[in-house]
């Protein structure tokens, strides 16, 4: 499995699914060719997972996660066309990863909105606090580990994520139901 996951305090919880599984991780900043050139490289048959922060033109990433914004797109319109000859292989998890892929022509597990910073839950109107973020999206982010390591296709873990969320806090109500099968 490739796991693109840039280096960022606030998306940390995300290791969780892919900690302990023979991947290759790749945590540092690649410029549009170096990561054109890995991801043409990665057989079709194996997993793609990009985690992190993102919008709907791709994956960020920033060199100092003490600071606001970020440096560049790691992942984005470029690198489309190696993902496409994935099929439905891929899992993304950061903001608006679902329009990214609906613009891209990609399939596979991708999630909307997730609320993972105050900032973010204040811009969405989400009450929540920081220790509820810190606790239920480490919750969040085992469950989907879960559901990964039960070979549960990737159709149906939208479903059983709106099932396992037993908060039902306006966070956790927010962050289930934001994970599409594409």
């Amino acid at each position: 499995m490739l796991v693109i996951h840039p280096k960022d305090k606030t998306t940390a919880m995300l290791s969780s699914l892919y900690d302990g599984l023979e991947a290759q991780v790749v945590a540092d900043c690649r410029s549009t060719k170096e990561m054109g050139h890995l991801l043409h490289y990665v057989s079709t048959q194996e997993r793609i997972m990009f985690l992190g922060h993102g919008s709907d033109k791709g994956l960020f990433f920033r060199k100092d996660d003490s600071k606001e914004g970020f440096d560049k797109i790691i992942v984005g319109h470029p690198h489309a066309y190696h993902l496409r000859r994935h099929g439905c292989n891929i899992v993304a998890v950061w903001c608006n990863a679902d329009q990214f892929a609906r613009a891209e022509g990609l399939h596979g597990l991708f999630s909307g909105m997730i609320v993972s910073e105050l900032s973010e839950a204040l811009l969405c109107q989400v009450e929540t606090t920081q220790e509820e973020l810190d606790r239920e999206n480490v919750k969040l982010a085992r469950r989907l580990r879960t559901l990964l390591d039960e070979r549960i296709p990737l159709s149906e873990i939208p479903k059983r994520m709106l099932a396992m969320d037993d908060v039902h806090s306006p966070l956790t109500t927010f962050n289930y139901k934001n994970f599409y099968y594409i």
